[in-house]
């Protein structure tokens, strides 16, 4: 696509409301573009129709009629959740008419530079420690796109002393053309999402389109600890900048000594060697803000991209030690009695409930359960086996996760059945099912292993429920 302001006089549709669709569709219409959006849902559940409709802006609800997108259309932006497979995006393809997401649109837009994070997992925690590095280098970050504003509404703000700091997901990044950050990490991949990409193969070369553009003058931050990072690094033109847990590396960011030396003694310092060789400790490992190997991980990401964007070493450890995590992921809620209560609900995968499980040392009473994505969730059975002592499950997994349970030989098991019930209500028996199983000096934890649209709107209205009904026990 082109810049914004070469669509005047021309079609453009978007597809989906909600923050992104709106800002997209206000900026096209402020370029002169004659815009049409469309939304599956109904009327009623569209409250910003009016709003671009005041504006003089077509807006349909409720279907995606026949003829929406047509060869007078010279652009379609798609919401990144709406599948490639309906009819207006195929319409879209078989007249050859491009089709983009919102993150295409804001890199057109935005006069400052790009840092962007992808990974299966922690991209939430490491986006925001990101930032707040930036913030505490006086680099003057804008945060946004799944996180926080509407990327667009952001890119129109940012000058070019900014840096825009942006959590991407596959969904969006697959919509992209032209798109190049200044500096890009895809901190992991792993299995998930295999029901909106079909594949393993195109789900990578969606997060890998985050480095397609990039030259040699732009940072690919890559975790040489997983495999499918590492061998990105083959075909990408970019600096490549590595991260690891696992071992020292020549150049990067890494732990020292790996964090696979299993002595509670040993003290495990994150280092930054430069390419000149010199070794610059940065801080101890267990003077992070936050728990947990995954979150080591995430602290290596964030540091290594602040020192590709400029960040003195000692401004990246005083971060590191000050930071105290985002809501939603491994959040601490209240102590009950003499149980914990953690709040995960951003776990929305078997990979990230497992690296969680880990963070603990007690005994563990797991609330998992969600949307089906097909998954068998066998790879839940070693964490099952060693920590977790109690499930309660609900959602459309349940039964699956019931069946992992018991082949780990678990007995304290509940299920909740979901039918009669709306989402607060199932949350509700779920955590007192969970404080029934529970045991003093026990952990109760909502780490759900799924997403959330089963039940709820988001993992963060899953999260928040979770949280009033354990204040309220």
């Amino acid at each position: 696509m082109e810049h914004p302001a070469q669509y005047r006089g021309r079609q453009v549709v978007i597809l989906g409301l909600a923050r992104s669709g709106v800002a997209v569709a206000k900026l096209f219409h402020e370029n002169g573009a004659v815009v049409a959006v469309n939304d599956k849902k109904e009327r009623h559940l569209c409250p910003e129709a009016a709003e671009l409709e005041a504006l003089g802006i077509s807006v349909v609800c409720g279907s995606h009629p026949e003829g929406l997108v047509h060869e007078g259309v010279t652009l379609v932006v798609k919401n990144p959740g709406i599948p490639y497979t309906i009819e207006p995006v195929k319409r879209a393809a078989e007249l050859g008419i491009e089709v983009v997401t919102e993150v295409e649109v804001a890199y057109h837009i935005c006069k400052a530079p790009m840092i962007a994070i992808t990974g299966s997992n922690g991209k939430t925690t490491t986006t925001t420690w990101t930032g707040l590095m930036l913030e505490a280098g006086g680099l003057k970050p804008i945060v946004a796109g799944n996180i926080g504003r509407a990327l667009t509404e952001a890119a129109l703000e940012a000058e070019a002393d900014n840096r825009m700091v942006v959590e991407l997901s596959s969904f969006q990044l697959k919509g992209t053309r032209a798109f190049r950050p200044a500096v890009g990490a895809l901190l992991n991949v792993y299995e998930t999402h295999l029901d909106y990409h079909g594949t393993m193969d195109d789900y990578v070369v969606s997060k890998t389109k985050l480095f397609a553009n990039q030259t040699e003058a732009d940072t690919a931050v890559l975790n040489w600890d997983n495999p499918v990072c590492r061998q990105t690094a083959d075909s990408i033109r970019s600096s490549v900048l590595p991260f690891s847990v696992r071992e020292e590396l020549a150049f990067g960011m890494f732990v020292q000594p790996p964090l696979a030396a299993r002595d509670e003694d040993t003290v495990h310092t994150i280092v930054y060697r430069d390419k000149d060789g010199q070794t610059h400790r940065i801080l101890p490992v267990r003077e992070l803000g936050i728990p947990g190997s995954h979150n080591v991980e995430n602290a290596l990401a964030a540091s290594a991209m602040a020192v590709a964007s400029g960040v003195k070493l000692e401004t990246i450890a005083q971060v590191l030690k000050e930071f105290r995590g985002v809501e939603h992921r491994l959040e601490y809620v209240e102590q009950k009695g003499d149980v914990l209560f953690y709040n995960d609900s951003k776990a929305t995968n078997p990979t990230a409930t497992i690296k969680t499980i880990e963070s603990f040392k007690q005994d563990i009473v797991l609330i998992a359960g969600g949307l089906d994505r097909g998954s068998d969730y066998m790879e839940l059975l070693p964490a099952f086996q060693s920590r977790v002592k109690g499930l309660v499950a609900f959602g459309e997994t349940k039964e699956k996760i019931v069946r992992v349970a018991r082949l780990a030989g678990m007995s304290r098991i509940k299920t909740v059945d979901t039918a009669a019930k709306d989402a607060r209500e199932t949350v509700e028996e779920a955590v007192r099912e969970a404080q029934a199983l529970a045991k003093p000096g026990d952990v109760v934890l909502l780490s759900p292993a799924c997403a959330s649209w089963d039940m709820f709107s988001s993992y963060e209205e899953r999260g928040s429920m979770f949280k009033e009904s354990v204040h309220n026990l």
